[in-house]
């Protein structure tokens, strides 16, 4: 099959290209920009284009369909001429609802965690030697790619994101898999610029709830009170599974989960990441996997990447980087760093970067969430509010809305590095929480810098 992606560059465009790349298919693409890791990537296969920008020739009736990414906008060139010609469009959300059509569908749900418990089944699944598909939001230790497609399959596992599936499609992605078991983890408000009233963002996982295929399974997060709510008044023919936070403790800086009277050492740490675990515990229990066999194989899961990755750790120095933006995944990273590094001074840095955290009237909902950090940043650029044209914001804005007399504001990346520079790392961790990168601050260099400092002294 012939296939051609606009907006190539994305996260999950790139890996579907090359997942169907491997399987034999014909790939070209289009993007006004492609960063790494997706450039890298795409020119090892030859799928890189070989100019940036949106040309309507590649769109040719020789095309089998075309693939769309949330990047293109409406009245892109392409897809007017895809259109125009009548070649089949798709969404990446549709084409993969497409492929799993006749797969056993397992849709992971909410808003934080989905990534993570994905990655955590899909970890488990692959130990036990089960054949199945997925889609991820994060590149996973042992996976090549984010998205795997195949024939052989009998299932497939979705990361079920809630924001936009296309320009020409505003339904959330995860109303098009329609699963037969699916988990929802928690909901805290996100994606303002799509739901601006909180009240209608909680109606799309009701909405996702009653779309569980007849006879299928709703693993839910009873200690969230909107997501018990919604189980418990969902009048489908469906299976409610509920979960909680199972018993752990922390000791010498590893987490033991405790299971009849047992204790199994983790290479994931924080409450967020042990609820996390028994969500993923409950969908591996609907696949077939013994108790026995997901507890040996949850033991060697080191996690997904930029999800409390760990970046360097020097004897008592640790360096974090993690995607954490939204109110509800800050405070619950925090939190876990403290509690895993209790008699370390934490040092935690954030940065607003995506719509709904520079937005004024959102930024209120940060209030608390670095309240664990002995010593907390928050940098923003200007730059990047104007080009989402929303109103500016200040330092003293920010610095209210945290409600932290311990928070710093900055609005340029050389004083943050310079800032963190200045410390002494001994007896330290350091906490970096971006879905962007502080405007092109190398982590790994950046945590060698750190390290190379202390080792000097």
């Amino acid at each position: 099959m012939n296939y051609h992606f606009i907006a190539i560059g994305g996260a999950v465009m790139h890996n579907l290209a090359i997942a169907l790349h491997h399987k034999g298919h014909k790939i070209t693409g289009s993007d006004d920009e492609i960063f790494d890791p997706a450039k890298s990537r795409l020119e090892a296969l030859g799928l890189l284009p070989k100019n940036y920008g949106w040309f309507p020739e590649k769109i040719k009736p020789s095309l089998d369909a075309v693939i769309v990414g949330m990047h293109a906008r409406k009245d892109n060139p392409e897809l007017a001429r895809a259109n125009e010609i009548g070649i089949k469009i798709y969404s990446f959300p549709e084409f993969l609802y497409q492929h799993a059509l006749k797969k056993k569908r397992i849709v992971i749900g909410g808003s934080h965690g989905k990534t993570t418990i994905t990655a955590m089944v899909m970890h488990v699944l692959r130990f036990c030697n089960m054949d199945f598909d997925y889609l991820v939001g994060a590149q996973v230790a042992d996976f090549e790619v984010m998205v795997r497609i195949s024939d052989e399959a009998p299932v497939m596992i979705f990361e079920g994101d809630e924001y936009l599936t296309a320009p020409f499609d505003p339904r959330p992605k995860f109303h098009l898999y329609h699963p037969h078991i699916a988990l929802i983890s928690g909901i805290a408000w996100d994606h303002i610029n799509v739901f601006p009233d909180f009240d209608d963002y909680v109606i799309q996982f009701s909405m996702f709830a009653e779309m569980i295929e007849d006879g299928g399974s709703l693993i839910y997060n009873e200690e969230d009170e909107l997501v018990r709510n919604i189980a418990l008044e969902n009048t489908n023919n469906i299976v409610r599974i509920p979960y909680n936070t199972p018993e752990y403790y922390v000791k010498d800086g590893l987490t033991q989960l405790v299971f009849n009277g047992k204790e199994y050492s983790l290479k994931v740490f924080g409450r967020h990441n042990l609820q996390n675990l028994a969500g993923a515990w409950k969908v591996c229990r609907e696949c077939g996997v013994s108790e026995k066999d997901f507890l040996e194989a949850i033991a060697s899961y080191e996690g997904a990447a930029r999800r409390l990755e760990k970046v360097l750790t020097y004897e008592q120095t640790h360096i974090f980087r993690d995607f954490a933006h939204s109110p509800s995944k800050l405070k619950a990273t925090v939190n876990a760093v403290r509690e895993q590094y209790p008699g370390y001074r934490l040092v935690a840095c954030m940065e607003l970067h995506t719509f709904s955290s520079l937005s004024k009237n959102f930024l209120k909902e940060y209030k608390g969430c670095m309240d664990e950090a002995d010593v907390a940043f928050v940098y923003f650029n200007p730059h990047t509010i104007a080009l989402k044209k929303l109103p500016p914001i200040t330092i003293h804005d920010v610095f209210t809305a945290f409600a932290n007399d311990k928070l710093q504001v900055l609005t340029d990346s050389d004083t943050l590095v310079q800032e963190l520079k200045n410390y002494d790392w001994i007896n330290s961790v350091l906490l970096l929480m971006s879905s962007g990168n502080f405007d092109g601050i190398n982590i790994k260099e950046l945590a060698h810098s750190l390290i190379n400092g202390i080792k000097n002294e």
